[in-house]
């Protein structure tokens, strides 16, 4: 069996190496592209030249599940395009961590999640800026716990996570702190937050 990577990041202005520094030392042979994970397999030029590199029984390695797909769709089109060949994925981090044979609960969430981090972003983002520019500045502070982290760590508590075992499990996805995992506190915070919101009664009624 053969382990395969794959790096991808959606623009030439993204930087690759910590996925490269992930994959490089595991891999045989790491593909790399740098398009939108929205395309199709075959509109991918580092993925299909993976999927034609790979035989019956070897595995494909991501650093995160939203290498193969950033929305849920494309993701799950890709797992099963992948898997009808009998490929394997492995997943090194987040919420679909592990090695896969086929579709799986866990693997749809790490799906989910995954497009939901990107919705989140580019509405904060958008948000960000649009107020910025009304106040005559350019830019905006996006919160480091975003709605999709938040969901993630819920998750994860539910399974029965303490704070510094979900810590590993959530990454930054933007701003200056990218790649970095959350502070405990921000973890913390963001839970309770979500807790009281939770609790809250509908309409203001008790």
């Amino acid at each position: 069996m053969a382990l395969v990577g794959l790096v991808r990041v959606s623009t030439d202005k993204q930087n690759v190496d910590r996925q490269h520094d992930a994959l490089d030392p595991i891999c045989i042979k790491v593909f790399e592209e740098k398009v939108s994970g929205k395309l199709a397999v075959a509109d991918r030029p580092g993925l299909s030249a993976a999927v034609d590199y790979l035989r019956s029984g070897d595995m494909l390695c991501v650093q995160e599940v939203d290498r193969l797909g950033r929305d849920t769709l494309t993701g799950l089109m890709t797992l099963a395009e992948l898997f009808k060949r009998d490929i394997a994925v492995k997943v090194l981090e987040g919420v679909g961590a592990g090695e896969h044979k086929e579709m799986n609960l866990l693997l749809e969430l790490a799906l989910v999640l995954a497009s939901e981090r990107r919705r989140d972003i580019v509405k904060k983002t958008k948000d960000g800026l649009d107020a910025a520019r009304s106040r005559g500045r350019v830019g905006g502070r996006r919160p480091v716990m975003t709605e999709a982290l938040t969901i993630q760590a819920v998750v994860l508590r539910e399974k029965g996570f303490t704070l510094r075992q979900i810590q590993p499990h959530l990454r930054i996805a933007e701003g200056k702190h990218k790649g970095k995992n959350p502070s405990i506190g921000a973890i913390s915070q963001a839970l309770r937050e979500r807790d009281t919101e939770a609790a809250a009664p509908e309409g203001g009624r008790p």
